[in-house]
């Protein structure tokens, strides 16, 4: 099978090219714009024409697009999430390979959701942000273009390689800074929402396994159960051995209650006696002036957020293996390093 990977050097890129590398029947090659692709190409502005030439010269049998962003002002999200998949799309249409397509979609497409709910993928889409919007309107165009294709919505993905950027990149670092510089206490931020981790490489399986199906249309990646930022908060300080206070300023009532049944069983560990803390952007002098948004959380998911997985399960044989513990211990083991 001959699998075109576009976005290879990317975070959840570089773990579905190690996948599909160790598939000894799957010849892969990786399309983006780094020096390190076998082929050089900008989807965000390169035409589909000269896309459609390289996939006829290539005739690949599977396409999967790994590439995106998730940072930036809303023209910059709209040229890299829904321009480029337009390109991908137009381009898949006019060749003749009849290349199968699989699209990473994200959690973030279907917005807030209800506090204990599992979000299925019949739920209706409402995106609490431009990145939302901009993957949203990406998968629209993949269901709407009448190829053979699949989107992956994928939840919060984590393990090793997390950007320092992300949620628990910045408590890993912020617990790594804590402890070589000997502070008693590390203050966090924004620990109260909930939100469906997976592993990255369980999100690699997943690729693989939608690349040999014939599933369409939507499905739901994640683990299937929400937990607690502040509850992974204290799961990494007992993998990292700190030994402080975890505070979290003006935190929500509760926050130094026991971990929900939810995060019970995806952690598998007690948090510290004290939990209070932000790990949305980094606050910047702007933002003291910086009138109030209506979603609080970066990604726009509101406090909650749940992945009902089924769908995954019945039609392609995946269940996530990787628990968030383990997870986790490999976020602070890349930490650790920069001690």
């Amino acid at each position: 099978m001959r699998v075109l990977l576009i976005g290879s050097n990317g975070y959840l890129g570089r773990f579905v090219a190690d996948r599909l590398l160790a598939d000894p029947a799957v010849q892969l090659t990786a399309l983006g714009r780094g020096d390190d692709a076998d082929v050089r190409f900008d989807l965000a502005t390169g035409s589909p024409g000269a896309l459609t030439r390289f996939l006829d010269a290539v005739h690949p049998g599977v396409v999967v697009n790994c590439a995106g962003a998730t940072r930036g002002g809303a023209r910059e999200l709209t040229r890299h999430n829904t321009v480029a998949v337009a390109t991908v799309c137009e381009a898949l249409r006019r060749s003749g390979c009849g290349a199968r397509l699989v699209q990473i979609g994200c959690s973030s497409e279907y917005g807030p959701s209800q506090p204990g709910s599992s979000t299925a993928e019949d739920a209706v889409p409402r995106p609490g942000g431009p990145y939302g919007v901009s993957k949203l309107a990406a998968t629209e165009l993949v269901l709407g273009s009448g190829l053979d294709a699949v989107v992956l919505r994928v939840f919060s993905p984590v393990g090793p390689g997390t950007p320092a950027g992300s949620p628990l990149g910045r408590l890993a670092e912020a617990m790594r800074r804590a402890m070589q510089s000997g502070d008693g206490e590390l203050r966090l931020g924004g620990l109260g929402a909930q939100r469906d981790f997976v592993d990255v490489r369980d999100v690699a399986r997943a690729v693989h396994a939608a690349s040999l199906s014939a599933a369409q249309g939507v499905i739901n990646i994640g683990s299937g159960r929400a937990v607690r930022l502040r509850d992974a908060a204290g799961v990494l300080a007992r993998v990292a051995g700190y030994g402080g206070a975890l505070t979290e300023p003006d935190g929500p009532p509760g926050a130094h209650a026991s971990p929900s049944p939810h995060a019970s069983h995806a952690v598998h560990a007690a948090h510290p006696a004290h939990l209070r803390t932000t790990i949305g952007h980094p606050r910047t002098d702007s933002d003291h002036h910086a009138p109030p948004v209506a979603y609080p959380y970066p990604d726009g998911c509101g406090s909650w957020q749940q992945a009902d997985v089924r769908t995954a399960r019945d039609r392609l044989g995946w269940r996530p293996r990787i628990n968030l513990e383990e997870s986790l211990a490999d976020i602070w083991m890349e930490a650790a390093c920069r001690i």
